[in-house]
């Protein structure tokens, strides 16, 4: 059996206006956008978002991202667009030259790309040694960070949400109220910002240290030092769980999770005393893990304790097959941690002093990094996001109480703007403007996004720590694929290699998190992206395959902690593989073979 599939990205001309398909007709906001180049993170923001959450991404989250760029000396700043529902972002480099200059180094270099060339390692190599000054000290503490600084503060919003009583509060204090969530929002952005970048460069720098160190043989094999370290998701993970043991030991709870449809589930457990107690328990767990929505955030979309729909498919899941020790695989993933750790010391015995340090030094860092990249997303990305949402439903329930809305989460159909002036004018109805909106995102959720949009930079992306990084973050150069390559047959896909196992097992496509119930124990999972509120799925998969993500992704650290194999970055991979398709995953190689 053969597939067809590409990967093939060329080297775009410099200043080259990239196509834009004719199903999705662009208007900029402001023309001079046009002559930037824009990305479609497919990872994150894959699917359309509604008015609402795009601003949010492009005010106060981009306003976080630059000040923290610009405090760590970082050479970019981040800018969005929405464009047909869908959020391009642009990192904008800082300190370039002038576009006439860059236009004379780039036909010089096609000349005599030597002296080009020694330019641009200078200006790389004094941009490098600026934001590795600022970044350094911070990648070299980032446990004191977290523990004295960052969490207390987090913690701090996030009870200040907590104890606003949305229902009570009159519409102005609403308002007020909505105003300084923002405000914080931000705040908390830049804490997540502050986090993860030093966080994804210590994991990177420990990786590039320990191949330099140890050589290329085994390419996952500094990953094996950073694996089994608890954190807020794997606890979710394993109290879901417990959760399936307590339903197990309850026939009446356990028939009402097969045999009953998801939106009837609180009622019927309501309905019996054995029920109640369950339930009891099921709303507890929804209230300290179910501020997660199904994809990005818990912000656009409806969180778990809204519709608990992905914890009764996981609970019914986890009734159906052998139950796991979750704790107890996680302890044999810290015990093996730690026996790579040792083989790797004694390796370096005979290294200088020096040498030793510095290994134990990065090694420290990026132990901690693989934490925070977790613990941190579960704070800020999901928790965070989720408490601002509430806000905006309520301002949503006050809108649709007076009639401007259909329903509180048409709200997110609306900018702040328009909102803000809803609440103001009792007469003033959003009605016909939310229906207009809801069915062009509609019509564009079946379209294809572009990659890239605008026009290619003038300059090369750098060959530097940082963009490295990214690069391995999303698991492919932050370039746009041209539409025009041509793919050829093969029996085999490649994709980023992210977590070492072979495995063969039958393929389970799964698009969404409803979907979720459709996994099998020992299916292969085959997705677009996987993000934290998909994390129980890895107890269940066999292996996972995305079309999207690299090696530092949220996909590639989960697959690594569950033990399974992960190829990530499979182009097209959800249309190329069918359910029932038998495959060899093979994380070490980064290959899918078709059987």
């Amino acid at each position: 059996m053969s597939v067809q599939q590409s990967n093939h990205r060329p080297t775009y001309q410099p200043g080259r206006p990239i196509p834009v398909p004719p199903d999705f007709p662009v208007q900029w906001p402001e023309p001079d956008l046009a002559h930037r180049m824009w990305t479609l993170d497919k990872m994150h923001f894959g699917l359309p978002l509604p008015p609402l959450a795009a601003e949010v991404w492009q005010q106060p989250i981009a306003a976080a991202f630059n000040d923290v760029a610009a405090r760590y000396e970082l050479p970019i700043r981040l800018t969005f667009v929405h464009l047909n529902g869908y959020l391009y972002n642009n990192y904008q480099p800082v300190g370039l030259p002038p576009d006439l200059v860059l236009k004379g180094l780039n036909r010089l270099g096609r000349v005599s790309p030597g002296p080009v060339e020694f330019i641009q390692q200078k200006a790389i190599a004094a941009m490098t040694r600026r934001y590795m000054a600022r970044l350094q000290p911070v990648v070299d503490q980032l446990s004191a960070h977290w523990d004295n600084e960052w969490q207390p503060e987090l913690q701090q919003h996030l009870t200040w949400w907590a104890e606003f009583d949305l229902p009570a509060a009159s519409l102005p204090g609403l308002l007020a109220h909505l105003a300084e969530s923002l405000r914080r929002l931000q705040r908390v952005w830049d804490i997540h910002f502050q986090i993860i970048v030093p966080t994804f460069l210590a994991v990177n720098q420990f990786d590039e240290l320990y191949h330099h160190l140890f050589g290329q043989a085994e390419p996952l094999a500094s990953f094996k030092l950073l694996q089994g370290f608890d954190n807020a998701f794997l606890q979710a993970d394993r109290a879901l769980a417990d959760l399936s043991r307590q339903a197990r030991a309850m026939p009446v709870v356990a028939r009402t999770l097969r045999d009953t449809p998801p939106p009837a589930i609180l009622a019927a457990l309501d309905a019996s005393p054995e029920g109640q107690v369950f339930g009891a328990e099921l709303r507890c767990y929804l209230q300290r893990y179910g501020g997660r929505g199904q994809h990005v955030d818990g912000l656009a979309e409806p969180s778990w304790l809204e519709d608990p729909t992905p914890v009764f498919q996981n609970l019914k899941e986890l009734l159906a097959r052998p139950d796991r020790d979750l704790l107890a695989e996680l302890q044999a993933q810290a015990a093996d941690r730690e026996a790579c750790v040792a083989q790797a010391r004694r390796r370096l015995q005979d290294r200088p002093i020096e040498v030793q340090h510095q290994f134990d030094l990065a090694l420290k860092a990026a132990q901690t990094a693989a934490f925070l990249h977790e613990e941190h997303n579960f704070w800020i990305d999901q928790q965070a996001m989720a408490c601002l949402r509430r806000v905006f439903l309520e301002v949503g329930r006050r809108l649709a109480e007076k009639g401007s809305l259909p329903q509180p989460d048409d709200i997110f159909y609306l900018t702040l703007a328009e909102a803000q002036a809803s609440a103001a004018q009792p007469d003033l109805t959003r009605r016909d403007l939310v229906q207009h909106r809801r069915a062009a995102l509609d019509h564009f959720s079946t379209v294809q996004p572009p990659e890239g949009l605008g026009t290619m930079p003038l300059a090369a992306l750098p060959n530097d720590p940082f963009t490295r990084t990214m690069g391995r973050i999303f698991g492919s150069p932050l370039l746009p694929t041209d539409p025009a390559a041509a793919p050829g047959p093969s029996d085999t896909l490649s994709g980023n290699a992210a977590a070492s196992g072979v495995v063969r097992g039958l393929v389970r496509v799964i698009h969404t998190l409803e979907q979720a119930g459709r996994l099998q124990p020992g299916e292969v999972l085959v997705t677009r992206t996987i993000l934290p509120p998909w994390t129980p799925l890895f107890a269940t998969a066999a292996a996972v395959i995305t079309e999207v993500g690299g090696i530092l992704s949220h996909s590639a650290i989960m697959a690594r902690e569950y033990g399974i194999p992960a190829v990530l970055g499979v182009a097209n991979a959800t249309t190329l593989l069918v359910d029932g398709q038998a495959v060899e995953v093979d994380g070490s190689a980064g290959l899918v073979r078709l059987l």
